[in-house]
């Protein structure tokens, strides 16, 4: 069962899910699943390939409706995925804007619009069109368009996953930026073990499936964060670990 969006200043931003259970034509997916995310947590999920964890985030959005189990979400929900939703005929700054489109104040939709701007310090491409930018470019102005408006909730599936290894960096960086400056609850799924322990406040490993979660780890130490440092380079070493890829010589 899905519970619709409610707000309340103490909880919005809150997701919860009690004893979610899935699955595809008789192949159970997700397992008796119970998560709580306080609001304004970064929790990133990882597990094996097709173990659910897109699964758990299309139930999260409202996009599925679980097989038994309960979804609790407080506060509006936006997902962002590997391939950025950009409209090809839209500029940077239109783009952005559709972010903002709701709100009616024109020189406050502006003001807002320009500070989106500053923060992806894409200001003097802000009238090109997304195939004249790079690939980490155009993720930078997702980012933007999300993060822009009234949102409580980012859902974020592989968002980095195309781009390369130093786009990806930077990209983690970006990210932390934007939500110090404008905090969000993010469910945040990758397959890539040292962007989840660079990112996340809490870490769910997820089993093969039925999935469920075997392993949780939190990480406190603020962001961004090095991958060189103690607290990563721990935290890796123990989702490997959970994982059965350790490396043995």
């Amino acid at each position: 069962m899905f519970v619709g969006a409610m707000k309340d200043n103490q909880t919005t931003g809150q997701l919860r899910l009690e004893r979610v259970a899935h699955g595809y034509n008789e192949v159970a997916v997700l397992q008796e699943l119970s998560l709580t995310v306080r609001p304004g947590e970064l929790v990133v999920l990882v597990g094996p390939s097709g173990c659910g964890k897109t699964t758990l985030l299309n139930i999260l959005s409202g996009f599925l409706t679980p097989s038994s189990g309960t979804v609790q979400t407080e506060g509006l929900v936006r997902t962002v995925y590997q391939q950025d939703g950009l409209f090809p005929w839209l500029t940077v700054r239109e783009n952005i804007g559709m972010g903002l489109r709701a709100m009616k104040d024109k020189k406050r939709r502006e003001q807002e619009l320009q500070e989106l701007l500053d923060l992806i310090n894409l200001q003097s491409f802000q009238d090109h069109y997304p195939h004249q930018l790079s690939g980490g470019m155009r993720q930078r102005v997702e980012l933007a368009r999300v993060i822009a408006g009234d949102s409580d909730i980012l859902l974020m599936d592989e968002p980095f996953s195309a781009l390369d290894y130093q786009t990806r960096l930077r990209m983690r960086q970006e990210l932390a930026f934007l939500l110090e400056k404008r905090p969000r609850t993010v469910v945040f799924v990758t397959h890539d073990i040292e962007e989840a322990v660079q990112l996340a406040d809490r870490v769910l490993v997820l089993s093969p499936r039925p999935a469920r979660i075997s392993k949780e780890l939190s990480i406190d130490s603020p962001r961004p964060r090095n991958p060189t440092d103690d607290a990563v380079v721990e935290a890796f070493k123990a989702i490997l670990e959970e994982l059965g890829l350790q490396i043995h010589r």
